[in-house]
């Protein structure tokens, strides 16, 4: 009952047009916030664990390379089920209340950002070429000096990484669906709504304007994104 009163929202069902925009930069915000924290917080756990992998040569190398990979197609459904059993009553995380939140939308996140930035990443850094790393070895270069220098020569290959990460992120809508409970409070303010969400909503209410309208927002960022993506990957964009 409690999740059918917050999908549906029914005091937000016939509110004015002038009142949309409220309505829709309080959505833009969230997904903004959510989707940043989630690929930051990735990113610092994200490159670590690629410069480990691909410096490092050890038992079982190619496994968890295999499984990066592998994670980069998680089912986000199944993400999101994981995590609102983590977060709930009965998960490890229950006392903390995060059920319907925004923190349980930027975990839910970050699971699915940690292995594309991951995978993208390690391409990155395993395509610097070993003469690099040795000339910083020969330099009396510590390990950190040596990891700063290939992060420097990887640094597009690792935007790239960083960028894919939130384009997977901001258009994520099955799991945030899922933990987030698609929120909005009765003065049209977003709690955890965002705008995959709120798109789905929208349209199944029959307000086809405003799902046009965050549905050209939401192409808009993504599309920036994969433009900043495409230029980065070209041959002006530095990998050359």
């Amino acid at each position: 009952m409690l999740l059918e009163s917050v999908v549906t929202d029914p005091l937000l069902a016939g509110v004015p047009f002038p009142f949309e925009w409220n309505y829709v930069r309080s959505i833009i915000a969230v997904s903004l916030y959510v989707s940043v924290m989630a690929v930051s917080l990735s990113t610092l756990c994200s490159l670590p664990i690629a410069l480990l992998v691909g410096f490092a040569d050890f038992r079982g190398k190619r496994l968890l390379t295999s499984i990066i990979n592998t994670g980069m197609g998680f089912p986000s459904v199944v993400v999101g089920l994981v995590v609102l059993f983590t977060v709930s009553n009965q998960g490890p995380l229950g006392p903390l209340e995060l059920v319907f939140t925004r923190e349980a939308m930027i975990m839910s996140q970050f699971v699915l950002a940690t292995p594309v930035i991951t995978g993208v990443s390690l391409a990155a850094v395993s395509s610097v070429e070993e003469g690099v790393r040795d000339a910083a070895y020969a330099m009396g270069g510590t390990r950190l000096d040596v990891a700063l220098v290939t992060i420097k020569e990887a640094r597009y290959g690792i935007a790239t990484a960083v960028l894919a990460g939130f384009g997977r992120a901001i258009s994520e809508v099955g799991s945030v669906l899922i933990v987030g409970g698609n929120i909005a409070g009765a003065d049209g303010t977003s709690k955890t709504r965002t705008l995959t969400t709120a798109i789905q909503l929208e349209a199944q209410r029959g307000r086809f304007e405003t799902a046009m309208l965050l549905g050209a927002i939401l192409l808009a960022l993504v599309l920036v994104v994969n433009a900043i993506v495409i230029r980065l990957g070209s041959d002006e964009g530095g990998y050359r």
